[in-house]
């Protein structure tokens, strides 16, 4: 089991989908297991200043997760203080962001061979980079399969497969895909996760349900794993 080494890049059908969490679960999960974890958010935009700089809430979660020796910067080496769009917040700061630079910076952190790196995009799967690259094309550069969180609400059925689509036109392999239940009230919820089972050709990795009422995002997290199936992941 120790020799494997998979790598995964985790996306989401929108903002707040809930890809921090589940990605953060899943190495929970590894780690207990004794498996060698480690994750990069490449981009992060929404920080506050620190005396050591830029940080971001989920690239912090995600470097709590790693057991490998990783710095922050190498979790999140392109930071922004607005939590806006990134290529917005990198032309008010008068930057410009490349894919290629994205994956010198995460292939940095793949080379480290843990047996479980997960890389999580920023929104949803078309998100720009740059005037005309976006996040997918760092997914494409990598070349790992994906695993989509889908953010269970209104709407979702059609987010969920114009991106699996989207995936599968850009040469990547659905891994799998997650269910988290971010709207309680929403109505039918079964009924569209069924939907979604019958029209995703990737096996569901889990169901989370709405866990809004824990206020600790690493209590979120911890209660998140008893819902997801790691083992698809790693076999």
């Amino acid at each position: 089991m120790t020799q494997i080494k998979k790598r995964y890049f985790i996306a989401g059908t929108d903002t707040d989908a809930g890809k921090t969490m589940v990605a953060c679960a899943l190495l929970a999960k590894a780690k207990n297991q004794g498996l060698s974890t480690a994750a990069v958010k490449p981009v992060a935009a929404g920080c506050i200043e620190t005396k050591e700089g830029l940080r971001n809430d989920d690239a912090e979660q995600l470097l709590a997760q790693c057991t490998m020796p990783l710095y922050y910067e190498q979790v999140n080496p392109v930071a922004f203080l607005a939590p806006i769009a990134p290529h917005i917040a990198a032309h008010k700061q008068g930057q410009r962001m490349q894919v290629d630079r994205l994956t010198g910076f995460t292939s940095g952190v793949l080379m480290q061979g843990a047996n479980l790196t997960l890389v999580e995009g920023a929104g949803g799967w078309r998100v720009p980079v740059n005037e005309r690259e976006t996040l997918a094309d760092l997914a494409v550069a990598l070349a790992i399969p994906v695993v989509l969180v889908v953010g269970m609400r209104l709407g979702c059925i059609n987010h969920t497969l114009l991106t699996v689509e989207a995936i599968s036109r850009d040469g990547l392999k659905l891994a799998g895909w997650v269910a988290n239940c971010i709207d309680p009230q929403m109505a039918e919820l079964d009924a569209n996760i069924m939907t979604l089972q019958h029209r995703i050709q990737a096996p569901m990795l889990g169901v989370v349900p709405n866990l809004a009422s824990i206020e600790k995002a690493s209590a979120r997290m911890a209660a998140c794993q008893s819902y997801l199936d790691l083992e698809m992941l790693l076999n």
